[in-house]
């Protein structure tokens, strides 16, 4: 799972201070990603293993050879709440959201069906549970019964972002990421964006996300974006963490109108690469973002995302803004890793 979005940052996040440990550390994935990221440390090494998570061949087909190494150890961590089938150490699992039962019009019930199968099942094997925000935790324990321990692990920054930009220009541009599901909120950043524009918003939207699962999942994003002039609205589909950084740095905004988060790490990113965001008030982002210089508008609301958009945007010269020592260092991945390793040794 490492480059699933956020699973990825927090696998990538954590790692190096696994490493820094002294304990002996088996990474299981794609060898020819992980080989690099164990290149100079003696105690780690790699398991070759390519079985999709989630997966029936994880539950009842695990590879035998890999099983055996994982039942020598002492303990087997996962970075989400698949368990592969087989295991006798103790298992510690993450889980960053808890959305589909919360949102259950996500899915179908089937899918749900399955999903709630597989929390429950994470209920009953972990040993502890590790979760990205306060939020989460609260969702966690209530869907578990507070039969398992909670235990709160933000997601931070990776270094990269952190690296000041050299020269760049702002330009008239909004930024969106994420993927393109209806819990993003994109259809009322569209709404928004569409009644600014008609007011005489001159800024183009840029979208980063998969644009295939877009136009399966989300019929009224579609009508709206049918009214667009195709030079204002761009998708990019994933792109590298290189080109993101770019666009975060040129963007005057970023505008995050989530409906459901677990976390949400693309304000953070935006604000250490300079850029303003504009962000929905869900109690998930108030609770990581009430202390940093961004703007809230209700959830939901595309009458007031439009208004905030031209309050902040309209004939402004696009500022670039700086983040305080303090909130660089509120979320870090050597605080995260080291509650983990704090709570895997208890």
């Amino acid at each position: 799972m490492l480059d699933s979005s956020g699973i990825g940052v927090y696998i990538r996040g954590n790692i190096p201070y696994f490493l820094q440990s002294p304990y002996t550390v088996v990474l299981l994935g794609d060898i020819k990603k992980l080989l690099p990221l164990i290149q100079g440390y003696h105690n780690a090494e790699v398991l070759d293993c390519g079985i999709k998570p989630f997966s029936v061949k994880e539950l009842l087909f695990f590879p035998r050879k890999i099983k055996q190494k994982i039942n020598q150890t002492d303990l087997f961590f996962s970075p989400a709440f698949n368990i592969p089938g087989g295991i006798k150490v103790p298992v510690y699992t993450t889980i960053h959201d808890i959305i589909f039962p919360d949102m259950p019009e996500l899915t179908s019930t089937i899918g749900l069906v399955i999903r709630m199968w597989f929390y429950r099942r994470a209920f009953r094997r972990s040993k502890k549970i590790f979760t990205v925000s306060e939020f989460s935790r609260s969702r966690i324990r209530y869907y578990s019964k507070n039969k398992v321990p909670v235990v709160v692990t933000y997601v931070a920054l990776l270094p990269f972002f952190l690296d000041p930009e050299t020269a760049v220009r702002k330009k008239d541009i909004i930024l969106f990421i994420g993927n393109i599901k209806k819990h993003k909120g994109l259809q009322n950043l569209l709404a928004a964006f569409s009644d600014a524009v008609a007011a005489g918003l001159p800024h183009k939207l840029i979208i980063v996300g998969n644009k295939d699962n877009f136009r399966s999942a989300d019929r009224t994003s579609l009508a709206l974006l049918a009214g667009f002039d195709p030079s204002r609205v761009e998708f990019t589909g994933s792109v590298s963490n290189k080109k993101l950084k770019t666009l975060l740095s040129e963007a005057a905004l970023l505008v995050q109108p989530s409906l459901y988060e677990g976390f949400c790490l693309p304000p953070l990113e935006a604000m250490a690469c300079g850029t303003r965001a504009l962000i929905s008030d869900i109690p998930v982002l108030k609770e990581i973002y009430g202390a940093y210089p961004v703007t809230f508008f209700k959830a939901g609301n595309s009458g007031d995302l439009k208004e905030k958009l031209l309050m902040l945007l309209y004939g402004k010269t696009p500022e670039t803004i700086q983040l305080s020592e303090e909130n660089k260092k509120r979320y870090t991945f050597s605080k995260t890793a080291a509650v983990i390793l704090r709570e895997l040794s208890c």
